[in-house]
């Protein structure tokens, strides 16, 4: 009776992190067993356009560790496999592999990185901003001023608060911009 017990408290237990992985974007594995429950669920990222917050969902890896990928691949490094991001790392492979689970490695072409938006919103200037598809005059200005004012933006959400930007152009300017 107190076997069945506790396994259906673990069946319980596990059914609430199923939830809570599935829910959460940005929940951050405690475990290499939530890796691997995370693979299981259809959980990925996308090594060569992960943001420093996917990195971050992955055990071990440190604030300092997630940045460096980030910008290896802003910089036009791609990840061909998990010995290339332990690698860039300096960590042996073997103790990246168990993480390699929820790693994806898509490839790029130059021709689509090149076309893909690498406008830094803290220090573009009015005629860059001009160039993004549907920025206006007034909304590239708005940026640098308030920028100015008030001082970085932290992310995304902040721009779009901070200028009362509608969803639908928020939307629209999203895939142009990042902090």
């Amino acid at each position: 009776m107190l076997n069945r017990l506790v396994q259906w408290t673990q069946n319980q237990q596990q059914g609430q992190l199923r939830a809570q992985i599935l829910a959460d974007p940005y929940y951050r594995f405690q475990s290499l067993a939530e890796v691997t429950l995370a693979a299981e669920l259809g959980i990925s990222i996308d090594v060569n356009q992960a943001s420093v917050d996917d990195w971050l969902r992955l055990p071990g890896l440190s604030i300092h560790q997630a940045r460096q990928l980030v910008q290896l691949t802003q910089n036009g490094v791609q990840f061909y496999s998990i010995e290339d991001v332990a690698a860039a790392l300096s960590q042996p492979v073997q103790r990246m592999q168990p993480l390699a689970a929820v790693m994806l490695f898509c490839y790029y072409s130059q021709e689509s990185l090149a076309l893909a938006p690498t406008l830094n919103l803290n220090a573009a200037s009015v005629e860059q901003l001009m160039a993004i598809p549907g920025m206006t005059p007034s909304l590239a200005r708005n940026i640098i001023r308030d920028r100015v004012t008030h001082g970085p933006f932290l992310n995304f959400a902040d721009l779009q608060q901070r200028l009362n930007l509608s969803g639908e152009m928020a939307q629209a300017l999203l895939p142009y911009l990042r902090c």
